[in-house]
C-alpha cells in the first residue's frame, strides 16, 4: 500500500433522518457529492482523497460514483465513524489527516490547504478552524495526526466521541485545558458563524441551488458569504442550530 504525508477522508453516507440522500441531490446536473469532491480535488497540500462510507447496502451506490469519478473508497461502520476513519487511514500510514464532511459541497479547497499550512507549520496534534466558530457552518475543516488518531480510537469510550471522530481528541487537548495533544484554532477575521453553508435540512439544499445557480462551483468561501449577507440570504437557513446531531450526540452520552 502506498505510503502518504497527507489524506483527506470525507465522511459519506446516503442516510439521513432529516434529509434522506442529501448529498446524491443535484444541482445543475451534478450531485452535491461529486461538487463537494471536485472542489476538494483542487486542494495542493493533499496527497490523496478517500471517501469513507459505510457498510450498508444502501451506500454501494457511493461506492460505485466515486470510483467513476476517479475517487478512492474505504467503507466502514455506519455508527462508528471514529472506527471507520481509523481502519480508512491505517491502510496509507499518513502523518496528517484531514477530516471533512460531504454535506459541505462548498468547502473552499483555498481554506483546506490553509489550515493544513497551519497544523504542519505549528507541528501540532490538531488544528481546525472550528475550535473557535468564526466561519460560516459547512466551510470546517480539522487536520491531525496520524498518531492522535491512533490514540483517540484506543481510548475513546463515549458514544459521541466514536460517533463523531475528533471530540475526544478536542477535549483532551491543550486548547480546551486537556494535556494529551497540542491545538491551535485557525482563526477567522470576523463572526461568519450565522452563515450556514452545510444540508442538513431542505431549506440547506435551497440555500446551495440558489448559491451554484447564481454563482457556479468556483467561488472562495468568502465570495459566497458576501453574496449571502449582501442579499439577505441567510433568511434561508439562518435558524438552523449549528453541529446539531453532536449536540444530540452529546445529551445522550
Amino acid at each position: 500500500m502506498e505510503s502518504i504525508n497527507t489524506l483527506l477522508i470525507t465522511q459519506a453516507r446516503t442516510g439521513s433522518t432529516r434529509l434522506p440522500g442529501k448529498i446524491l441531490l443535484k444541482v445543475q446536473g451534478n450531485e452535491l457529492l461529486k461538487i463537494h469532491l471536485d472542489r476538494l480535488s483542487l486542494c495542493k497540500n493533499v496527497d490523496k482523497i478517500l471517501v469513507a462510507t459505510t457498510t450498508n447496502i444502501e451506500d454501494s451506490i457511493l461506492i460505485s460514483l466515486c470510483e467513476n469519478w476517479g475517487f478512492a473508497t474505504a467503507r466502514g461502520s455506519e455508527s462508528d465513524v471514529l472506527d471507520r476513519f481509523y481502519q480508512a487511514a491505517k491502510e496509507f500510514k499518513p502523518q496528517w489527516i484531514i477530516r471533512v464532511t460531504s454535506d459541505c459541497p462548498l468547502l473552499d479547497p483555498k481554506m483546506v490547504d490553509a489550515v493544513i499550512a497551519c497544523a504542519q507549520l505549528n507541528d501540532v496534534d490538531y488544528c481546525s478552524n472550528g475550535l473557535i466558530e468564526n466561519f460560516p457552518d459547512g466551510q470546517d475543516v480539522e487536520v491531525f495526526k496520524f498518531s492522535a488518531l491512533e490514540l483517540a480510537w484506543k481510548e475513546a469510550k463515549l458514544k459521541s466521541e466514536r460517533e463523531h471522530v475528533t471530540p475526544f481528541i478536542r477535549v483532551n487537548s491543550n486548547f480546551n485545558g486537556g494535556n494529551l495533544f497540542n491545538s491551535i484554532n485557525f482563526p477567522c477575521a470576523y463572526d461568519f458563524s450565522e452563515i450556514r453553508m452545510t444540508v442538513d435540512e431542505p431549506k440547506d439544499f435551497d440555500l446551495i441551488n440558489k448559491l451554484i445557480t447564481d454563482l457556479g462551483t468556483g467561488q472562495s468561501w468568502l465570495g459566497y458569504t458576501n453574496y449571502i449577507i449582501d442579499n439577505n440570504l441567510n433568511s434561508i437557513n439562518g435558524n438552523i442550530i449549528r453541529n446539531e446531531g453532536l449536540v444530540k450526540s452529546l445529551k445522550n452520552d
